[in-house]
């Protein structure tokens, strides 16, 4: 097609607003225009390169048995209720009344559809193996969409879904997908990593994120150049040095004037992972009932700090957030927490409310 026909312009300076290279440059050569706040339209340049995006992962896709499916973005309430996610997702997920007052959502994900269709199509085992997949428009509504495409509240997503008899069968399909998604993104030309990670609402035990690294990125990754070991800061494991000593007695001690871990370790005279740092946060999780939120006291050596999706994974909560006077998600009168005084693991009580947690390094990583 000539430019002269072309719909759109290009444009010769850089909008404002661009907070990053590529949002600048995929205006500029008139591939999109945003609508609002992480909302994009995008253009005949864009469409034709999403076109052979969609192509190379439907080839890929199919390649490994995927069957191309449409399912509702609209759903009603009820699946999301039956599984718990109406109650556990957070804001994140659009929800609305329709005309006649019921319950209904924008679908981020289809699991319960899929439920709900195997119901009605799957009647034996013997029809076993499966593997359904679509390409569709998904809204987040992400409380800071930036960058452009990078992080944006409305998407196209290629979710699949793969039907099984046993883990074998399970373990066979996820390995099939690991090696097409790596196809996908070579043939896209982007170099990419494969990193372990949370697997977030979809609440499996395994799960994987290619990460292409770039400078405006959001993710922090941990990797290990001897044994080849990585992971997203997330859900990264480490070995951690320790030591042997003897206990000293419990006593008293003023610290005046020591609002740190650093300060503290200095008028002590100690290394700071002779330390322990206590953290009081709300753990909150939702229920047919309404919110539940409930005390969790995390304590960790004092040179490293809380990882937070570790904390929640490990108090089976939805969110966390800092333990401080005030209201709770439903409007009520929170927990008092006094933080001008310090807390610590002496004399706790409250049996299981009380985790000891896995942190992670300070700093994060590469």
């Amino acid at each position: 097609m000539l430019m002269s026909r072309l719909f759109g312009a290009t444009l010769r300076e850089a909008p404002t607003g661009a907070d990053s290279a590529s949002h600048a440059l995929l205006v500029r050569a008139g591939f999109i225009r945003q609508l609002g706040q992480g909302l994009f339209s995008y253009l005949p340049p864009a469409r034709r390169t999403l076109d052979r995006i969609e192509s190379i992962i439907r080839e890929e896709i199919e390649a490994i048995g995927g069957q191309e499916i449409t399912m509702p973005v609209v759903n009603p309430a009820e699946p999301w209720k039956s599984s718990g996610r109406w109650f556990s997702t957070g804001a994140e997920l659009l929800r609305f009344r329709d005309r006649r007052d019921r319950d209904m959502l924008l679908a981020m994900a289809h699991e319960e559809v899929v439920s709900s269709l195997c119901r009605t199509e799957i009647r034996s085992y013997k029809q076993l193996p499966k593997l359904v997949y679509q390409i569709q428009t998904k809204f987040r509504d992400d409380p800071r969409p930036r960058a452009g495409l990078i992080r944006v509240r409305e998407f196209t997503m290629k979710d699949s879904y793969s039907l099984d008899a046993d883990e074998h069968g399970l373990e066979m399909q996820y390995q099939a997908h690991r090696e097409a998604y790596s196809r996908i993104f070579s043939r896209c030309g982007l170099p990419v990593l494969e990193v372990g990670s949370d697997s977030g609402m979809m609440g499996d035990s395994t799960a994987h994120e290619f990460i292409y690294l770039t400078s405006v990125g959001e993710d922090s990754i941990v990797t290990c150049a001897c044994c080849g070991y990585a992971a997203n800061l997330q859900v990264a494991v480490f070995e951690k040095t320790s030591e042997e000593a003897e206990a000293a007695p419990v006593a008293r001690i003023a610290t005046p004037d020591c609002k740190s871990i650093e300060e503290l370790a200095a008028f002590l005279g100690v290394q700071s992972n002779e330390t322990a740092k206590a953290v009081l946060m709300i753990a909150g999780r939702e229920g047919g009932d309404g919110a539940e939120e409930r005390f969790v006291f995390a304590v960790v050596r004092g040179d490293m700090d809380v990882n937070e999706t570790k904390l929640a994974n490990a108090v089976k909560a939805d969110w966390l957030r800092p333990a401080t006077e005030g209201r709770d998600s439903q409007g009520r009168r929170g927990p008092r927490v006094c933080l001008s005084r310090w807390v610590g693991p002496v004399r706790a009580r409250g049996g299981g409310r009380h985790r000891t947690v896995v942190p992670q390094p300070r700093g994060g990583g590469e």
